[in-house]
């Protein structure tokens, strides 16, 4: 017997809008047409872009903080224009990078349990591109390493802990990038550029190692992102207007593995995966759906699974990653689904019987541990991200305060001079941090004795 049905165990995956009083209400989403997310999330915040007069602003708000939220509740304010697209660091979940029609990308640290004033005043402003900037992008697996795309065609890669753009791609797109993605390991980019070309881009050689002319033959924007297998998968449009899906091998990009038609509509399709489950989630903006699918290593590689309605259209999603998901629920993903004056999230489940621990729906997943630093990834090496169990649900650990070092020509001659006198001048900074911390114990304790006498002198005068 021909079995009928393919075996999944995504196969029943079901989608569900979490109730109106864990929603985020009232906040009045961006209405630039840029055709971004608009929202990023993490296991602490969610960041969602929103309208703002006299410049460009983004809401943080701690996950736990639903319902209405007020007028006055504090945004990050410090762009001059409207703020394009947003993107969480994957290695700290305080830093957040903004990228603006001002021309620059903004990193900023959020404060450990949220904003309880206006911030202005980011860790870095990296400048370097002459148009706005519409696309950011962290690196996967390298610490402090920031992509960033301009409407002036070229892609620049930063080491944020210098306040450097180390690599500069300029005259590879000859007109406006649609979408940026690295691959799992960060070693090669693939873009989507108006010409209607996918590139596969080492960034580091700034070489093009595969191409694809008119990947999709409609005129609409495409995005592109890479699959774990070191695949790309495309969305965009047939020259009918048709709502497209491929699939392409880089070691062969003449033909397509798969085409999957969907619908006829203009809302552009946000692709968002999941490496561990293998899932294809499309989030259309304008549409009031997600679909989702699985992709597989045997023929025809793309597997409708199901889709999730709602009424309401969207105007933007944020994806939270695996670490902020509750395993003993069986989530394997969560949406934050914007509309015109709130953040809906959503909840994808796979139904089981069973309290246990799920491991074949939670391999190891990607920590937050870097498996490089900025340095180290720039000179050539490469590393495969950090994996983490889930076993007995993630655990926070404590985020290092983010620093920017500012690079100084004097270093150099002053480190080599200094080699010989290291053990000497740890040992003289040691005696000053004991210093300091003796003066300060010194000080509280005559607070305390202050405030005991200032006690006693009320009790007399009275």
């Amino acid at each position: 017997m021909k079995r009928v049905v393919r075996v999944s165990k995504y196969r029943h995956v079901f989608g569900q809008a979490l109730k109106n009083e864990q929603c985020y209400d009232d906040i009045r989403v961006s209405r630039v047409t840029w055709d971004s997310a608009l929202c990023s999330v993490n296991p602490k915040f969610v960041a969602i872009v929103v309208e703002a007069s006299g410049g460009g602003a983004f809401l943080v708000l701690p996950l736990h903080k639903v319902g209405r939220i007020d007028k006055s509740y504090p945004t990050v304010c410090g762009h001059t224009g409207p703020v394009l697209d947003i993107d969480w660091c994957p290695h700290n979940d305080q830093v957040i990078a903004s990228a603006s029609e001002d021309c620059t990308v903004m990193v900023w640290q959020i404060p450990e349990n949220g904003l309880v004033s206006p911030m202005s005043d980011p860790v870095v402003i990296l400048e370097g591109h002459s148009k706005r900037v519409g696309i950011i992008s962290w690196h996967p697996t390298a610490r402090n390493v920031l992509l960033s795309a301009g409407c002036d065609n070229q892609i620049i890669i930063w080491n944020v802990g210098t306040g450097e753009a180390m690599i500069n791609l300029e005259d590879m797109h000859p007109d406006i990038i649609y979408s940026v993605c690295w691959n799992r390991n960060g070693s090669l980019i693939c873009t989507t550029c108006k010409d209607k070309a996918v590139r596969v881009i080492d960034p580091r050689k700034g070489a093009v190692i595969a191409e694809k002319d008119k990947a999709h033959e409609g005129a609409r924007p495409m995005r592109a992102i890479f699959l774990s297998n070191g695949n790309i998968m495309t969305t965009g449009f047939s020259r009918m207007s048709e709502r497209q899906l491929a699939l392409w091998n880089v070691q062969n990009m003449e033909e397509a593995m798969n085409v999957y038609e969907m619908d006829i509509s203009n809302g552009v399709l946000l692709p968002f995966y999941d490496p561990d489950s293998n899932v294809v989630y499309l989030c259309g903006k304008g549409d009031s759906s997600i679909r989702y699918f699985e992709i597989t290593d045997e023929s025809p590689y793309v597997h409708y699974l199901s889709t999730f309605s709602s009424k309401e259209p969207q105007k933007g999603m944020g994806y939270m990653c695996k670490r902020g998901l509750d395993v003993n629920k069986c989530e394997i993903a969560r949406f934050y689904k914007l509309q015109e004056r709130k953040c809906e999230p959503i909840v994808m489940t796979v139904p089981r019987k069973s309290d246990l621990f799920q491991d074949d729906l939670y391999p190891d997943t990607a920590g937050p541990d870097p498996a490089l630093e900025a340095e180290e990834w720039f000179v050539g090496k490469n590393g495969d991200p950090v994996l983490i169990s889930l076993k007995n649900g993630y655990v926070p650990g404590k985020n290092r305060e983010f620093k920017v070092v500012k690079k100084n020509i004097l270093d150099a001659k002053v480190n080599k001079n200094s080699e010989n006198s290291s053990p000497k001048s740890e040992a003289k900074l040691e005696e000053i941090l004991k210093e300091i911390k003796s003066l300060k114990d010194l000080v509280s304790s005559q607070e305390k004795r202050i405030i005991q006498l200032e006690e006693q002198m009320s009790k007399i005068a009275i």
